[in-house]
């Protein structure tokens, strides 16, 4: 029996459910020869230690018995345990936890992220990070980055690693923007409460003013044009912010929402100038050639493929030298703690495969 042992950073709603997942999923992985322990569980301030790893009372148990905690506690405690097989999953939003990748990578572990910051940096950490992971023989699996558990960051480097050109990718990237566009373009229902209905059901950030300022939209792209060797910054991509300046700046989050109404006339304005033919999606969009990456809402045809989304999909169009008159389409679910927690389940299970 294959022992994997997690280290998971963040039990928010997508590394509860990841945990949920794993649980559920225990008996189908031991007839496969494969276990997955959890024994360390942290949030930002406070880690739980169990060497036998949580179980299902691991949210009581973290309550009553989790000490503040530095990564030099967790490397430490690993190595007391002789744990073998190592996997750190960051399943936070943390730009501080990214800071430490390069030595849990130094001390064993594997990393895999849904947290879209350690690809989104400077391109000097960006480099440095790769070369640590060579260097240690260790694997940086970020699949999740940029469409929740759809193969996206997967299907784009098997083409431009096979010699097929790249040259434009084009499409909606942000789920919770998805489900906003798509429900405000097809109902008479003011912005407003469409942006509450989606913080109500947890597809946007607890300050909607995160998506729709467009930077994780923005995050994506840069990702994307990093993997087909585009040596490129976060400040080279256009973004055309969604939030109003009287909005954004110094308002707090408290004062956003009491004013949220002040969206509904400027998007009603948009939406009223629209032909019957057309819907709003906020779109990304990589000119690879032209090493031009833009992010900004548009009018589309309603009979297109970025015009037909529902609910929460994500949409890529990937035109290549072999894709060149009708692209290479990527479609589904792009937002929600279950797709995302199953891609991270997904590659702890890809990662398992090659460990001894």
């Amino acid at each position: 029996m294959k022992t994997i042992h997690i280290v998971l950073f963040g039990i928010g709603n997508v590394g509860s459910t990841l945990i949920q997942q794993i649980e559920t999923a225990q008996q189908h992985l031991e007839r496969n020869h494969l276990k997955i322990k959890i024994p360390v569980i942290a949030n930002s301030r406070l880690a739980f230690f169990k060497e036998e790893g949580i179980a299902n009372s691991w949210q009581t148990d973290f309550e009553a018995f989790s000490v503040p905690y530095k990564i030099s506690d967790i490397i430490r405690f690993v190595k007391e345990k002789g744990f073998n097989n190592l996997i750190a999953i960051d399943a936070t939003a943390s730009s501080s936890l990214v800071k430490n990748y390069i030595q849990l990578i130094e001390n064993g572990f594997h990393i895999i992220s849904a947290n879209k910051i350690a690809n989104s940096l400077h391109a000097e950490f960006y480099n440095h990070l790769r070369l640590v992971l060579k260097k240690h023989n260790k694997q940086f699996l970020y699949e999740t980055n940029v469409g929740a558990a759809l193969p996206i960051i997967e299907t784009i480097k098997s083409l431009h690693n096979s010699g097929d050109q790249i040259q434009t990718i084009k499409g909606v990237f942000s789920g919770s923007l998805s489900y906003v566009f798509n429900t405000f373009s097809d109902a008479d229902i003011p912005f407003s409460k469409v942006l509450n209905q989606a913080t109500e059901l947890g597809l946007t950030e607890p300050d909607a003013r995160e998506d729709l300022s467009g930077k994780d939209v923005a995050r994506k792209l840069l990702i994307l044009a990093r993997e087909l060797d585009l040596n490129l910054e976060l400040q080279d991509v256009s973004i055309k912010s969604l939030v109003p300046k009287q909005l954004n700046g110094k308002t707090t989050l408290s004062q956003f929402k009491k004013r949220i109404k002040e969206l509904d006339k400027p998007f009603n304005e948009i939406k009223d100038v629209q032909s019957k033919n057309n819907v709003l999606r906020y779109v990304g969009s990589l000119d690879v050639s032209n090493k031009k990456l833009e992010v900004k809402l548009e009018h589309v045809k309603r009979a297109s493929t970025l015009g037909q989304l529902k609910g929460t999909d994500n949409v890529f169009e990937i035109f290549t030298e072999t894709y060149n008159k009708q692209p290479l389409v990527i479609k589904g679910s792009g937002a929600g703690k279950e797709v995302t927690a199953r891609g991270l389940f997904s590659e702890i299970i890809k990662i398992s495969t090659q460990l001894s």
